[in-house]
């Protein structure tokens, strides 16, 4: 016995054919279903998933070959063999027609009929086998496509990400123009990238960043080199002046207002608030390279990304100016109410950006000690006015008080989360280069060079100016104590560049 027999169906209104048909193949081991006509095979078939099935053609009710078709209409890989009496040139050709797979005459050799069984059920097997591998190929075919598709969008995702990072860490309208021409190069492989400023009133285009040529041709660089030709630059313009939207042309062909060797291009202007601020303009003087509908999307999401980090800066800036301006607003008026200190910080924001450039600070650093300088001594703010305007020596207790002061400039800067290195320095521009000074006792290279700075350029100050205790001191008694100092209170190396500075720009009477 088979341990999962095949089920086989025998359609036949003969009952004698029935039994002697069931019973062979019952004792060749397998599960034999009958029906007397094609209604009832319907039914079995409905209820019992039949493995072949051998009919008559001639039977009452529903004959072989309507039940052929509709077997062949609800499950087309379920063999069917017909078994008739009358064969015919007529039924052969009918029962083809029906999907029958094999056609008996009876009566029947019924060793005939299980060799046609095994038969049909082997090609079945085949023809299942044939139809899941074709299904698997299918499958993996769309799974490569998907595949495919997927990598496509992950990449398509990076390239976003990555213009978004480089936007988001450039800090100036400049960079951020040459960051929209190396991204034209790099994500786009342009041959050619321009960004231009744009003047509508004048109908003006100002370059202000480009890439190096991509290819080495002397007609090429002659026309495309500085700048773009004569012919771009006034095909851009007529562009500008009748459409602001993002422009391809994927081939240039024989287009007389561009020069030959231009094979595409593209235009993607620059808006901000709905103006043209500027164009970025790609090129591709190579015959096999033309830019499609991806790179266009690319650059145009790459100058939209670009208007939005001007205007971030913009307003940045803008933030920025009007903070700085209310904090020096508050020294100003600091300064106001102690005649002797009036303009102290303004003096020391030059001084140290005189040393600084002698020292050979970087433009960041400069911009730094500047905004340091003027509010170094913002936190004398929170300084009571009996200590901060005594006009004899402190005590003890009232100097320790003014001590204070730098740290409560430095905790008014650090609340408004722009300048965390403008704080340091005003946190500490009271510390002594020996490690005697306050608030934290830092010593050396430990003291921020700016703070360094700072601090001889405030006690040159302090000393070279009026103070309700005391007269100012000339210039050649001041440069001897910060000499003295060299090494104690002060960095050497800012001493040094101080001297030079001092000799060469300060003169005798300040």
């Amino acid at each position: 016995m088979r341990d999962d027999p095949i089920k086989i169906l025998i359609v036949d209104d003969e009952e004698g054919i029935l039994e002697v048909t069931e019973g062979y193949f019952q004792r060749k081991g397998y599960d034999v279903y009958t029906a007397c006509n094609g209604i009832e095979a319907l039914e079995v078939l409905n209820r019992v998933k039949i493995g072949c099935v051998f009919t008559d053609i001639n039977m009452p009710m529903m004959d072989g070959l309507e039940l052929a078709e509709k077997i062949r209409a609800h499950e087309s890989t379920l063999p069917v063999v017909v078994m008739t009496g009358c064969p015919s040139l007529e039924n052969s050709i009918q029962t083809l027609k029906n999907g029958v797979v094999d056609y008996l005459i009876k009566p029947m050799n019924l060793e005939q009929m299980e060799l046609t069984l095994k038969r049909i059920l082997r090609e079945r097997e085949l023809f299942v086998e044939n139809l899941i591998l074709k299904e698997e190929v299918e499958r993996q075919e769309r799974l490569k496509k998907l595949n495919h598709e997927l990598l496509e969008r992950i990449d398509e995702v990076n390239t976003l990400n990555r213009v978004m990072e480089d936007f988001s860490s450039t800090d100036s309208s400049y960079g951020i123009f040459n960051k929209v021409v190396d991204l034209g190069v790099e994500e786009l492989k342009a041959d050619k990238v321009f960004f231009h400023l744009y003047s509508e009133q004048e109908k003006s285009l100002a370059l202000v960043a480009s890439s190096d040529c991509g290819i080495k041709d002397e007609t090429v660089c002659s026309l495309f080199g500085s700048d773009f030709s004569t012919n771009a630059h006034e095909f851009i313009l007529d562009f500008l002046s009748t459409d602001h939207t993002p422009c391809l042309i994927s081939e240039v062909g024989k287009n007389e207002r561009l020069d030959d060797v231009v094979h595409s291009l593209m235009l993607a202007p620059l808006k901000i608030r709905d103006k043209i601020f500027g164009i970025a303009s790609a090129f591709s003087f190579r015959a096999d390279k033309f830019f499609n509908e991806k790179d266009i999307y690319y650059m145009s999401f790459i100058t939209r990304k670009a208007a939005a980090a001007i205007e971030n800066i913009a307003l940045y800036e803008n933030i920025y100016d009007n903070l700085f301006s209310t904090l020096y607003a508050f020294v100003t008026a600091l300064e106001v109410r102690d005649l002797y200190t009036r303009k102290h910080s303004t003096r020391v924001a030059k001084y140290a950006h005189m040393i600084a450039v002698e020292m050979q600070c970087n433009e960041e650093e400069l911009d730094i000690i500047s905004f340091a300088g003027s509010l170094h001594d913002i936190g004398k703010i929170g300084i009571r006015d009996d200590i901060l305007l005594k006009p004899g020596r402190l005590t003890d207790d009232e100097y320790e008080k003014i001590k204070e002061h730098p740290v409560i400039g430095a905790d008014i800067i650090s609340k408004l989360g722009l300048w965390d290195r403008e704080m340091k320095i005003i946190r500490h521009h009271h510390e002594r280069f020996d490690g005697k000074g306050y608030p934290d006792g830092l010593k050396g290279e430990q003291i921020p060079k700016l703070a360094r700075i700072l601090c001889v350029a405030d006690s040159f100050d302090a000393m070279a100016s009026d103070r309700a205790y005391r007269k100012k001191m000339k210039k050649s008694k001041v440069l001897d104590i910060i000499k003295e100092n060299s090494g104690t209170q002060f960095d050497p190396i800012v001493v040094e560049a101080f001297l030079k500075v001092a000799n060469q720009e300060f003169p005798d009477d300040f």
